[in-house]
C-alpha cells in the first residue's frame, strides 16, 4: 500500500487535505506530535477513521518504524469495545501510518477539569470500565503501562482505552532493553520508575491513580518537579483527600510501591462491586497502613524585599503562555508529543522540551529524564553494601569514611543530572551544556558535601545503637560475659544498618538516583555490571579474610575503639 499524494505543493513536508493515502481519503489534520501527524479520513465506505501518519523525517528512521510496528503488533492482539482498535496499516512504504478507529469521546482529564470531581455511580462506571479493558488487555499477553486520564476516552460515559506506544508484550524484552521510557511521571508506577520487572500488576497501579484522579479532581501524588512527583510514587504515599472515603482503602492498598503488596485483579473487581452496592472495600481487601507523615513546623515568614524602582522598568514583559485544549487527535492516540511551558513554580508532570527548542535538529520526541527505566543495578548496589558491611567489621572508620565520601559522590551526581535534564527540558539541548555542568560542578559538589553531612546523621544514630544492640543480643546468646561493641558481629550489624538507613532513608532518593547513575558509568552493559559485581564481593571476601587474621577490629586512624574512649569495660 503506497501513498497517492494529489496536488502536493513541492517540497511541502506533510500530505495535504483531500489527499489520498493508499485507500483513505484526508479530510482534515486532527492533530500532530513529535513523531507523526494525525488525519480525520474516510475509508472506501465513507466511515470516519484516524490515521497516524509518520512524518518524512522520522521515517527514515528504522526505530521509529520499529515502535509503530509494535503498537500495531499490540493492537491487532486485542478486541474489545472498552479499546480502540488498529484497523489497517502500512509500516514498510514511502510514509509508514496506522488506520485505528475513530472515538470521538473526550478524554478522562478534560472531562473532570470542566466537570469536576465524579460522584459515586460515574466513578464505579469508570472503574468498572476499565477493569473490562485491563482484562481483555492482560488476556491478549499486553501490558498497557501507561494507564492514565489522558489516554482514557469517555464516549457515552463509558471508558475505551488508547495510546499503546509504550505498551509492554509479556513475551517481549525489546523495550526493557532501550534504557528509556516515556510517560507522565505522576503516573508511572514505581516498578517503572526503578526500572524493575513491569508485569500486569502495574497496569492495576495505573488504574487505581486514575480513579484518584477522577474521584478527587487532582493528581494522586501532585505536581511540581520531576524529582519530587517521582519520589512521593516511589514511597507509595498519594494524597487522597477528596476521594469518596469508602473507595479510598481500595485505591491506597492499589498504589502501593511493592506489587506484591497491591490486592489481586479478583479482588479489586470484588471491592468495586461492593463499593458500587453501598458497602465497605475493606470487607473484601486488606487495608494497607499509611506511614506516619512527617510534622511541619511553625517558622516565621520570610518577608519580601522591595524591588528597585529602575529593576521594575528594565524587566522584560512576561510571555503569555498559549492555552492548551486538547484536540481531536487525542481521542485515538493520546495527547501529542509536545509540552506546555513551565510556570515557574509549577513545571509540567510530563517532562519534554518546550515549543520552540534550541536543537535545530530535535524532532519532537519528548526529552524524559534518561534515569527513568534504566536498569537498577540491584546486584551492584547489593555487592557494594556486602562490601561496607566487611569494612565496618574489620575497620569501622575507613567504612564510615567510605560510605561518607561515597554518599556525597552520589548525592552530587545525582544534583548534576537533574539539573542538566531541567535545563535541557526548559531550553532544548544545547552545546554550553557539557561546559555549564562542568563550572557548575563545585556548586554541586558542594550541596553534596552539605546534604551528606546532614544525612549521615541518622544512619550515625542508628549504627551506633546497632552495634550496642547486637553486642547485647550476643552476651543473651552465649548466656554469660559482657558486651563487646569492639567485635566483628556487632560492627558489621551496625554498618548493615547504616547502609540502609542511608539508602532508604530521609533523602535516599537522591543517594538512590545518584548510586545507580555511578555504577551504570562505571560498568556500562551487562557483562561489565557481572563483572563489577564479582570485583566487589572478591573485594569483601578479602576485607573479611584479613579481619579474620589480625584477630581485632583495626581503628585506624582514630587509634582506639569506642570502647576504650568510652571507658566501657
Amino acid at each position: 500500500m503506497t501513498a497517492d499524494i494529489l496536488d502536493e505543493p513541492e517540497g511541502r513536508d506533510e500530505l495535504p487535505e483531500h489527499s489520498l493515502l493508499g485507500t483513505y481519503r484526508l479530510v482534515q489534520r486532527l492533530g500532530e506530535g513529535g513523531m507523526g501527524v494525525v488525519h480525520l479520513a474516510l475509508d472506501r465506505q465513507g466511515k470516519a477513521v484516524a490515521i497516524k501518519v509518520l512524518r518524512p523525517h522520522v521515517a527514515h528512521d528504522p526505530g521509529a518504524r520499529a515502535r509503530l510496528s509494535r503498537e500495531v503488533e499490540t493492537l491487532s492482539r486485542i478486541r474489545s469495545p472498552r479499546v480502540a482498535p488498529v484497523i489497517d496499516a502500512d509500516i514498510e512504504g514511502e510514509r509508514p501510518f496506522i488506520v485505528t478507529r475513530y472515538v470521538p469521546g473526550p478524554p478522562l482529564d478534560d472531562v473532570i477539569s470542566a466537570d469536576g470531581p465524579m460522584g459515586a455511580d460515574d466513578l464505579h462506571r469508570l472503574g468498572r470500565g476499565l477493569a473490562e479493558a485491563l482484562d481483555v488487555i492482560h488476556a491478549s499477553d499486553v501490558i498497557h503501562r501507561d494507564l492514565k486520564p489522558g489516554n482514557v476516552l469517555l464516549l457515552d460515559g463509558d471508558p475505551v482505552v488508547i495510546d499503546f506506544g509504550i505498551a509492554h508484550v509479556t513475551d517481549d524484552i525489546r523495550l526493557t532493553m532501550t534504557g528509556l521510557v516515556m510517560g507522565t511521571p505522576g503516573y508511572l508506577s514505581p516498578e517503572v520508575v526503578e526500572g524493575e520487572t513491569v508485569t500486569t500488576a502495574t497496569d492495576w497501579w495505573g488504574w487505581a491513580a486514575t480513579l484518584a484522579y477522577a474521584a478527587s479532581g487532582r493528581p494522586p501524588f501532585g505536581r511540581g518537579p520531576m524529582d519530587a512527583v517521582l519520589s512521593r510514587v516511589t514511597t507509595g504515599e498519594p494524597d487522597l483527600r477528596g476521594v469518596d472515603p469508602r473507595i479510598a482503602p481500595l485505591l491506597y492498598a492499589a498504589l502501593a510501591p511493592v506489587p506484591s503488596e497491591r490486592p489481586h485483579q479478583r479482588e479489586v473487581v470484588a471491592a468495586l462491586e461492593r463499593y458500587a452496592h453501598g458497602g465497605m472495600v475493606t470487607d473484601v481487601i486488606q487495608a494497607r497502613t499509611p506511614s506516619p507523615r512527617t510534622q511541619s513546623l511553625s517558622v516565621a515568614p520570610t518577608t519580601a524585599m522591595p524591588v528597585p524602582r529602575t529593576e521594575v522598568q528594565q524587566r522584560p514583559p512576561l510571555r503569555a503562555l498559549p492555552s492548551y485544549r486538547p484536540d481531536p487527535a487525542e481521542a485515538v492516540f493520546g495527547p501529542p508529543d509536545r509540552e506546555l511551558e513551565p510556570s515557574h513554580g509549577d513545571p509540567p508532570d510530563r517532562v519534554g522540551p518546550p515549543a520552540g527548542p534550541a536543537d535545530p535538529a530535535w524532532n519532537g520526541e519528548p526529552r524524559l529524564d534518561p534515569r527513568i527505566g534504566r536498569a537498577s543495578r540491584s546486584g551492584t548496589v547489593g555487592a557494594l553494601l556486602a562490601l561496607l558491611v566487611a569494612l565496618a567489621a574489620t575497620a569501622p572508620v575507613v567504612a564510615a569514611i567510605a560510605l561518607l565520601v561515597w554518599i556525597v559522590l552520589a548525592r552530587t551526581a545525582d544534583r548534576s543530572m537533574t539539573s542538566l535534564v531541567m535545563r535541557r527540558h526548559d531550553k532544548g539541548h544545547r552545546r554550553s551544556d557539557v561546559p555549564v555542568a562542568v563550572l557548575a560542578s563545585p556548586w554541586h559538589l558542594l550541596l553534596g558535601v552539605v546534604g551528606a553531612l546532614f544525612g549521615a546523621i541518622m544512619p550515625a544514630v542508628i549504627a551506633v545503637s546497632g552495634v550496642f544492640c547486637a553486642a547485647l543480643v550476643v552476651v543473651a546468646l552465649q548466656g554469660s560475659g559482657a558486651p563487646e561493641p569492639n567485635a566483628p558481629i556487632p560492627l558489621a550489624v551496625g554498618g548493615l544498618l547504616a547502609g540502609l538507613m542511608a539508602w532508604w532513608g530521609p533523602a535516599g532518593a537522591g543517594l538512590r538516583r545518584g548510586t545507580r547513575s555511578l555504577v551504570r558509568g562505571m560498568s556500562p552493559g551487562p557483562s561489565a555490571s557481572r563483572v563489577l559485581v564479582l570485583l566487589l564481593l572478591v573485594a569483601a571476601v578479602a576485607v573479611a579474610v584479613a579481619g579474620v587474621a589480625s584477630g581485632e577490629p583495626s581503628w585506624w586512624p582514630s587509634g582506639s575503639a569506642w570502647s576504650d574512649q568510652l571507658n566501657l569495660p
